[in-house]
């Protein structure tokens, strides 16, 4: 019975290798890189639950990367945020932001940061609470663009610190005004449309397409006769078009294409499907782009996009470098993620997380974080730390 169980675990061990072995060196590894000091300064006012999907992500790089505060506190996705922080009573929950603050703590604020981070200003709404009205407009509970916000954009670009914004930055609810001066400091402007992809417009099949949408659609083009994947592009008017796949484009998937060679030095997969929402934005000479989307348009689509007054590729990813400093824009809504990261404390863990999920999987979110968010926003942050050495 010995010889036996001395073959079994002779058998057994480099599995036990795998398991146990594996994990511990991709631990011991993580523990031996030294942390680095970057103050970052996230707003999200778009937080509906402790999930925290808007930032999730952003906080999991800074926790992965082994970035901390000057405290040397790790950053925390629960508390070290500014925006709506849901509390599961009556009142839904309470706001922490940059209101009421005055100038001279406001421009504290940015001297001590070395990123500004806007990841979502959308904000809360009163369905985002009830269920059985989740598809509905609801009333505002909070969110969009304020004064505050405008000051802290135009005191990290008088400063020289790098800038991130992503959609939903300045569309609804944002105010027109603050939308203008927000365009002038960053040197774009929104067409006014955003999008999203569908994978079946039929619904019959699919029911999450929401009721206010259908309804929007069936005013303006008398029936919801669409069959098949999609986009549905939105105006800030009021405006809907339905873009049918093969009939108006023929990506199946909006593609987020990057150039394996670029001056501006990321490397990130050359293409990458992108189902979520988008918008569409004009940006200046100064800027670079990163990344852009594709949606290939039919001569038909082609058509139609010069009448919304849209061009044949859409910006995805964009910087320009001003002095001391950068401004980014993302147009797509790319740190949302609901779901397990794993933990931050191994070492090597993306490259497996990239591995197993396959980047031509558009149904999984995931697989666009470990593709396209995450090494997109680790040399982001390995870029700002470079330049604030520097400076």
């Amino acid at each position: 019975m010995k010889e036996e169980l001395k073959i079994y675990l002779y058998r057994l061990w480099p599995v036990l290798l795998l398991v146990v072995g594996v994990p511990l060196l991709s631990f011991l590894i993580w523990l031996l890189i030294p942390s680095k000091q970057l103050e970052v300064l996230v707003v999200d006012k778009t937080v509906r639950d402790e999930s925290y999907r808007e930032h999730a992500g952003l906080f999991w790089t800074l926790q992965h990367q082994k970035y901390k505060k000057k405290t040397g506190e790790t950053y925390v996705t629960g508390r070290d945020y500014f925006g709506f922080f849901p509390n599961g009573k009556a009142d839904y929950g309470v706001t922490k932001d940059l209101n009421g603050r005055s100038q001279d703590e406001l421009r504290k604020l940015v001297s001590d940061s070395d990123l500004v981070y806007f990841a979502d200003t959308y904000g809360v709404y009163e369905a985002d609470f009830d269920d059985s009205t989740r598809d509905e407009r609801s009333k505002k509970i909070y969110g969009g663009m304020d004064k505050a916000d405008l000051e802290l954009v135009r005191l990290a670009e008088e400063e020289g610190k790098v800038l991130v914004a992503e959609f939903n930055s300045i569309a609804s609810p944002t105010p027109t005004a603050i939308r203008n001066e927000f365009e002038n400091l960053m040197g774009l402007k929104w067409t006014g449309w955003i999008g999203r992809y569908f994978d079946e417009l039929d619904t019959l099949v699919n029911t999450d397409i929401p009721s206010w949408m259908i309804r929007q659609y069936q005013r303006q083009h008398e029936r919801w006769n669409l069959r098949g994947p999609g986009l549905i592009f939105i105006r800030d008017s009021g405006q809907i078009e339905a873009f049918l796949y093969q009939e108006d484009y023929g990506n199946q998937v909006p593609l987020i294409r990057t150039q394996k060679v670029n001056k501006h030095g990321f490397k990130l997969p050359e293409v990458v499907p992108y189902p979520d929402w988008f918008d569409v934005v004009m940006i200046e000479r100064d800027y670079e782009v990163i990344s852009y989307y594709d949606i290939n348009p039919t001569n038909k689509g082609l058509q139609r996009l010069r009448a919304m007054g849209l061009p044949r590729f859409f910006p995805a990813a964009v910087v320009r470098h001003l002095d001391g400093g950068s401004q980014y824009y993302f147009s797509g809504d790319f740190s949302d993620l609901q779901g397990p990261f794993g933990a931050t404390h191994f070492f090597g863990l993306p490259v497996l997380w990239k591995g197993l999920y396959v980047a031509t999987d558009y149904t999984d979110r995931q697989s666009f974080y470990w593709n396209y968010y995450y090494p997109l926003i680790r040399q982001v942050l390995k870029k700002t730390a470079q330049e604030k050495k520097a400076g």
